[in-house]
């Protein structure tokens, strides 16, 4: 099959390329699915850009929608025709293929509300948003009310569906961080009672609102923002961030008491762990909150077919800093 992947790691433009390569075969828990649709997000460029596969070209891409083929011995969950969407595994090659082979227990039923290319937008960030929202703060669903959770770069794949998530299940006030009028009009789209801007100090925008938040879900520029989220936090407060800062001065949160966790959706799969089949149950019911009206979808750009030159420019794209919620494209199965 044609897939399209990296040998060396550089730019867009250097590192991506078409390559042939073995269909993969389901393992006893796997799917084999034919991939309709995928996204890109912020991993496949940061490990395009840096990280040099050993040896062979590697498939990127974490996001995807499609319909099962075939499936493994011992796979319970789904069987062939179902129409599934899901972020995939870190470990593995990934959706920049017409088929991949995924664990049944990190996938969900696609919505019957989205196309598969729309459906691809949504995995990756739900997954992410969800595990930080319930299992990083540990709050239950219908919990929050008279809290607020700062969202720090709301216009972003994650923070699109976060400010959504916290406002339709918890109690949660959400303020979120935009600084441009077209990221600010997406965010209040999706359900933020109020936006500041982040190239001003936080803890200054932050006090004019008169807001103290115990929640801070930091996604972006952790490292730039974080003296002021340790002076806007309440204390005993919780932040939990996504990227990867060089260095924080993780000791001057001690006399506020505050807890400090990351993100990272791909633990669960990387490391097998026990409750791996949780992705597979939020996924189903985010599909229904999507199927039902309650959240919306945050796709806000279609870059066209998956082949080269258009991978290409959705990394580009998404690089560049001015994507705005998820950006999509048809899957090599669909491309044909």
């Amino acid at each position: 099959m044609k897939a399209i992947g990296y040998k060396d790691a550089g730019s867009a433009a250097d590192a991506l390329i078409e390559f042939e390569t073995a269909t993969p075969q389901p393992g006893p828990k796997d799917l084999l699915v034919e991939v309709r649709g995928v996204s890109v997000n912020p991993v496949d460029v940061k490990l395009r850009a840096s990280a040099q596969p050993d040896g062979e070209p590697r498939i990127l891409g974490f996001d995807a929608a499609g319909v099962v083929q075939e499936v493994g011995s011992a796979v319970t969950r789904f069987r062939p025709g179902d129409e599934v969407f899901y972020a995939g595994d870190i470990t593995r090659p990934g959706t920049n293929a017409p088929f991949q082979v995924v664990d049944e227990r990190i996938v969900g039923r696609k919505p019957s509300s989205l196309g598969f290319t729309e459906a691809a937008g949504i995995p990756l960030t739900s997954i992410t948003a969800w595990e930080m929202l319930f299992d990083s703060f540990g709050l239950k669903e219908g919990e929050g009310s008279g809290e607020a959770l700062l969202v720090i770069g709301g216009a972003g794949g994650v923070g699109s569906i976060l400010i959504q998530l916290a406002k339709k299940l918890t109690g949660l006030t959400v303020v979120a961080t935009a600084s441009r009028e077209d990221t600010h009009a997406w965010v209040k789209k999706m359900g933020a009672d109020y936006v500041v801007n982040h190239r001003n100090p936080l803890d200054e925008e932050l006090k004019f609102l008169g807001i103290t938040p115990r929640y801070v879900a930091a996604l972006t520029h952790t490292d730039k923002h974080f003296a002021a989220i340790r002076e806007l936090i309440k204390p005993r407060g919780h932040m939990a961030l996504i990227d990867d800062p060089g260095a924080l001065d993780v000791a001057s949160l001690k006399t506020k008491a505050i807890s400090l966790s990351w993100e990272f959706m791909f633990t669960r799969s990387m490391f097998q762990t026990e409750d791996i089949d949780v992705q597979h149950q939020l996924l189903n019911r985010v599909s229904e909150l999507l199927d039902n009206g309650t959240l919306i979808s945050t796709v806000n750009h279609h870059g066209g077919s998956l082949n080269i030159e258009n991978l290409r420019a959705a990394h580009e794209f998404q690089e560049s800093g001015k994507a705005i919620g998820k950006t999509v494209l048809d899957g090599l199965a669909a491309a044909g």
